[in-house]
Formats: structure tokens, C-alpha cells, sequence
């Protein structure tokens, strides 16, 4: 007997929306992640089947509104590829003054964050699993974010992948878009390579782009960012994390 999908299984399968040309073929996109088939556990699946109503959100073609999702008027923070999702909940859970957005295509991180976001008790944070560039295409409105943040996308380190780093100016300018005055741009990563190319993409934006760097380039970790478990495994082996901090003026 073939067992039944669950709603967690089939998000597996939809974390983008097909899109065809005028003749109807398969528009192929370059994406900027791999669907990796790692195992969802049956908690992890139990979470996202007996809790999305609460902490999750889909896709949707118009612009979600904030004031009816959270039920109330805070600045709401995005985050894009939260991996096992432990880092945004804490972020949640100290400003409780912000709403936390969290776009993660990976089904057991997606289960395991809002695992972590009911012990912890965290109203403050809703959950997609779906591509982020949809997202912020689609489901985003202009001028309603607060801020973004991206810490420790894939790097894909060989020059001929460079072009699926999610960190383009096409990218930063959808964001701005979407950011409101004084929105900020958050970005870190632990591939050096990676942190020189997204310097060099802000920096493109001068004119709508404040770095806040004293030396006009990276910032020390900043005590509002969680060092993540990954990170601090990386510390101990000396590999250093390189943070960018834009405003937009």
C-alpha cells in the first residue's frame, strides 16, 4: 500500500511555482539552492503537519499583510535560509518589539525551527518553505520590510557556479524595493571569496546604500547576530566570518 503524502512531504516537492513560456516548455531557472533529499524526521514532519496554521506561511501571488498575520503594526524582519532555523528563533525571541520572517526550502529545517520556535513560546515569527525569490517578487510589498538578513548562503565556490550565488545586483535591487527609509541589509558568510563579491554588489547602490563599516567595508559580528553552532565550530578551527551592514538612505 503506497503511503500517503502529508502536507510536509508535498512541500518538499512545491518549494517554487512552475512557471512555462508563451509555447508552454519548462522555463528552467537558475537557482541559487539545491533541493538536498535529507531525511525529514517524523517529528520534524509531525511539526510543520500540526502547526503551519499557526507559524507558517505559502506563497501567494499578492503581498501578504503583515498587521493580519501578526496582529500587529512591528517592523517585520525577513530573513532568507534560516538552515535548522535555531539562530532566527533566538533573534525572535530577544526583540520581541520586531516580527521575523524565515524563507528555508529545506524541509527539516523548516519542521526543526518551528520545533524550536513553540519551546521557546516565539509569537513573533512565521515560517515559509518555498523559493525566495518568488517570495520577494510576489508575496513582498514595497517599502514593507524593515530590514534583510542572509547568513551563510551556499558560497558555490567554483567560478563557473558563481552565477547561482543569490547575492546579485539584480537581488539587491529587488530588495531595495522592498525595504522602507532606514531599511537595512544584513549579509555574512565564512567564504572570503564570497564576502569580496557581495562587498562589490552593494557596493554598486552607493546612492541607495549607507555601509556602515568604520572602514567602509565589513563590520565586526554584531552582538544582535546569535553565533550559530555551525559558526563557532568554525572559530575554533580559525576561519574567520566576514559581516556586511547596509542601511538604505
Amino acid at each position: 500500500m503506497e503511503q500517503q503524502l502529508t502536507f510536509a512531504d508535498k512541500k518538499r516537492k512545491t518549494v517554487e511555482r512552475a512557471e512555462f513560456t508563451e509555447d508552454g516548455r519548462y522555463l528552467r531557472k537558475v537557482r541559487s539552492f539545491v533541493l538536498r533529499t535529507g531525511r525529514l524526521s517524523d517529528y520534524q514532519r509531525e511539526m510543520m503537519n500540526a502547526n503551519w496554521s499557526k507559524l507558517g506561511l505559502d506563497y501567494q501571488a499578492q503581498p501578504f499583510d503583515f498587521r493580519a498575520i501578526f496582529g500587529n503594526d512591528n517592523p517585520v524582519v525577513l530573513e532568507i535560509g534560516f538552515g535548522m532555523g535555531k539562530s532566527l528563533v533566538e533573534m525572535a525571541q530577544q526583540n520581541p518589539e520586531r516580527n521575523y520572517i524565515g524563507i528555508e526550502v529545506h524541509t527539516p529545517g523548516v519542521g526543526a525551527c518551528i520545533a524550536y520556535a513553540l519551546e521557546k513560546d516565539v509569537k513573533n515569527l512565521r515560517v515559509i518553505c518555498h523559493d525566495a525569490t518568488e517570495i520577494l517578487r510576489d508575496s513582498i510589498a514595497e517599502g514593507s520590510l524593515a530590514g534583510l538578513q542572509l547568513y551563510f548562503p551556499d558560497p558555490w565556490q567554483k567560478a563557473k557556479h558563481h552565477k547561482r550565488r543569490i547575492v546579485q545586483p539584480e537581488f539587491v535591487q529587488q530588495v531595495l524595493t522592498k525595504l522602507n527609509s532606514n531599511g537595512f541589509i544584513h549579509f555574512a558568510t565564512d567564504w572570503e571569496n564570497y564576502a569580496e563579491h557581495m562587498l562589490a554588489v552593494l557596493r554598486q547602490f552607493d546612492q541607495q546604500l549607507h555601509n556602515t563599516s568604520e572602514t567602509n567595508d565589513f563590520i565586526p559580528r554584531p552582538d544582535f547576530r546569535p553565533l550559530t553552532k555551525f559558526e563557532a565550530r568554525g572559530h575554533k578551527l580559525g576561519h574567520a566570518v566576514w559581516d556586511l551592514y547596509f542601511t538604505k538612505r
